[in-house]
């Protein structure tokens, strides 16, 4: 029975070891990062926490919106602990989002970290698409709240008359960001071959858009 008790006890660890989705629990109060060293395997190096101040656990970059001027229409304000040292070691991070009319995060993914959007203004076409390809999506219109399950792929479009924003929190301080199109066609190192079958293209076709988003880039 011990034993039977024993083996049960290291399936229970290695399963909770498995599950835990987040960035590793801190072993501290707060560890500000000190951005002039490396990146290191949990974050950045903390600075002396004697010299921390109020400042360092604010962030006011998000008052001002992003930037639309760009072929999808969309402005990121990035809240990462490269962009807001405070947050470093404590597994959150936080974006705003302003889209023109029309604006389009294009199909992306966040390999590191779950997220949830609340729509501030406007209404989002909004959704994500499960491993065995069931899509998930609807409009989201203000004070709503949708959630995109950590690693799958998932859109914001914004339908509205006007333009919209949302703030996007994220269970990283730093979540990485992945492009669907960009990431296949805008490499400039996979065989054409691999394009052309897993899109059904022509080579010509492929080439052209491969084109656009090495001028893009």
């Amino acid at each position: 029975m011990a034993l039977n008790a024993s083996l049960l006890l290291l399936l229970l660890c290695y399963v909770l070891a498995i599950v835990n989705a987040a960035d590793p629990d801190p072993l501290q109060d707060f560890c500000v990062a000190d951005l002039s060293k490396d990146l290191t395997i949990n974050g950045f190096p903390c600075k002396d926490a004697s010299a921390a101040t109020t400042e360092d656990f604010i962030f006011a970059a998000l008052k001002n919106p992003g930037n639309t001027s760009n072929p999808f229409g969309v402005g990121v304000v990035p809240g990462s602990v490269r962009e807001y040292p405070g947050l470093n070691t404590l597994g959150i991070s936080i974006a705003r989002l302003d889209f023109a009319v029309g604006g389009l995060t294009t199909p992306h993914t966040h390999p590191r970290a779950s997220e949830i959007i609340y729509v501030v203004t406007g209404s989002l076409y909004a959704g994500f698409v499960s491993t065995d390809n069931r899509v998930f999506a609807r409009v989201i219109t203000e004070g709503e709240v949708m959630m995109f399950p950590r690693g799958l792929i998932h859109w914001q479009l914004n339908v509205g008359k006007s333009t919209a924003t949302g703030i996007v929190t994220l269970n990283s301080q730093s979540p990485g960001f992945q492009f669907v199109a960009n990431s296949l066609f805008g490499s400039g190192d996979i065989l054409d071959e691999v394009l052309v079958k897993s899109f059904f293209l022509d080579e010509n076709t492929m080439r052209e858009i491969k084109s656009i988003f090495a001028s893009s880039g």
